[in-house]
């Protein structure tokens, strides 16, 4: 008995300190990326508020991301949900959370390549991972950059080819990003987004083989740094409802 009460110990001990870890890197990370304001380079934090959800009330209500320039070609970026879990309501009470922490670096000044970390976790038990890769910033690539400054549009693809967790398949993904901007009608809106389609997960059959997670975000810029924002997003590790749109407003803080 007293060997069983030992394991238990340790293991809450273990648990425990995991948590405090999580957490204390977590918040180094956002005051390492507020401290970069003052060094070279910028950034920006905005924060998003959606109190209508129109298709399905569990989901993210309130998100933060968070990007930095860091020295020595460094990049850090952020992005932090907060998920409603009850279905009546859009603010039940009862929250969860997912985060992703990744840093950059760019291989060089003047490619568009950059090797990526990515440490990403949850609410939950074996919720956390790690992935390697690199990035392809196609807009800035040289042969297709006039292009993409022609039509206002940043584009970039982001190979998570290891990944480290508690799953003994060999997952991949790959990370889509945009951001459009609209000069020719306002400089007041602007269309950006993600999609992550992630391959070799070992899924039962209520979920598609290379499930995708994705937003685009409808953004317009009311006074200041406010902005109203319309997000469509698609999450086929859903099954009640695959995809939902919320309505909300942001605020937007660059440096």
């Amino acid at each position: 008995m007293a060997s069983l009460r030992r394991f238990i110990h340790m293991r809450e001990s273990n648990t425990t300190l995991r948590a405090i870890a999580r957490r204390r890197l977590f918040e180094a990370c956002l005051i390492a990326a507020f401290a970069c304001k003052s060094l070279e380079g910028g950034g920006f934090v905005d924060v998003n508020l959606y109190p209508e959800l129109t298709e399905e009330n569990r989901d993210s209500v309130f998100t933060v991301n968070l990007f930095s320039s860091l020295p020595g070609r460094f990049h850090y970026f952020s992005l932090t949900n907060i998920i409603n879990r009850g279905a009546d309501s859009e603010f039940s009470g009862d929250y969860h959370y997912y985060t992703e922490q990744n840093l950059r670096w760019a291989i060089r000044e003047d490619q568009p390549w950059d090797l990526t970390t990515q440490w990403n976790f949850r609410s939950g038990k074996d919720k956390e991972r790690i992935r390697f890769g690199a990035r392809w910033r196609l807009s800035d690539a040289r042969p297709l950059e006039s292009f993409f400054e022609s039509i206002h549009l940043t584009y970039s693809v982001n190979f998570h080819l290891v990944q480290l967790d508690h799953e003994d398949a060999d997952v991949w993904q790959m990370e889509h990003a945009f951001r459009k901007t609209f000069p020719e009608v306002s400089d007041r809106i602007y269309l950006a987004g993600f999609v992550d389609h992630t391959f070799g997960e070992d899924l039962d059959d209520r979920f598609p083989d290379s499930p995708i997670v994705g937003e685009v975000q409808f953004g317009c810029r009311l006074s200041g740094n406010w902005n109203l924002v319309a997000e469509y997003r698609v999450n086929e590790y859903r099954r009640s409802s695959t995809s939902n749109l919320g309505l909300g407003v942001q605020y937007l803080y660059r440096w």
